[in-house]
């Protein structure tokens, strides 16, 4: 239940060898004329160990979903950690290739389902639904957004985020028909909100829904370059 232990552990690691291989034993490889970066491949065997405790562990957290969630935020965590901070390479074996494994994969997809789908029955049943952030500063309020849009969509990129790594655009295409699923079910959510407001359509519900329309539909027009 704490797999941040470990991958912290292996983060200090590599962190605190950095100047000791880089400035002792990088010297000896080239000076024998190797190729290897002494750093990386240090890195490498590392992820090596947590590649193995993760193929250990996934089976026995699979159906908790609390303890498989927080096991595939630390993961992500520590893999952008690992790439940004320590150059770590992406044609080296990493985390994500665990994560994509089928029966992980089709948890990790339906638990990223449910707990949108949680999200989403929160934030259309907040007071704050349907009620812009900024409706007192015009300059930044120029749509209207109510605020249940701007936090779906803050939804959709956050599952992009998680998911822009995955070795495979198989696996990503997976995710991608997740988001579309997410997408239709929140127009059917606007359209049963939308039927009750049909006696007021010029009432304040009414305009936020169509106010919330436009902006998804604009902010997917500018997904549209994101390959």
């Amino acid at each position: 239940n704490k797999p941040e232990w470990y991958l912290t552990q292996v983060l200090m690691w590599i962190g605190n060898h950095a100047k000791f291989l880089d400035e002792k034993i990088q010297p000896i490889l080239d000076k024998a004329g190797s190729s290897v970066n002494a750093g990386l491949e240090f890195s490498r065997a590392l992820v090596m160990l947590i590649l193995e405790k993760l193929a250990a562990d996934i089976p026995c957290l699979l159906y908790d979903d609390t303890l498989f969630c927080h096991l595939v935020d630390e993961v992500l965590l520590f893999e952008r950690e690992l790439y940004s901070v320590h150059g770590y390479l992406s044609s080296f074996p990493s985390c994500m290739h665990i994560l994509s494994e089928e029966s992980c994969f089709q948890r990790w997809l339906t638990v990223e389902k449910k707990f949108a789908l949680q999200k989403m029955d929160s934030m259309l049943s907040s007071e704050a639904a349907w009620i812009s952030q900024y409706k007192d500063i015009t300059d930044v309020d120029e749509m209207k957004v109510p605020d249940c849009a701007e936090t779906f969509m803050t939804l959709l990129l956050v599952i992009t985020d998680r998911y822009k790594n995955l070795p495979t655009a198989s696996r990503k295409l997976q995710f991608l028909g997740l988001q579309k699923e997410l997408v239709d079910d929140f127009r059917i959510r606007l359209t049963q909100v939308m039927k009750e407001e049909t006696r007021a359509s010029l009432g304040f519900r009414y305009c936020a829904i169509l106010n919330a329309v436009n902006y998804i539909a604009t902010v997917l027009a500018d997904w549209a370059d994101n390959v």
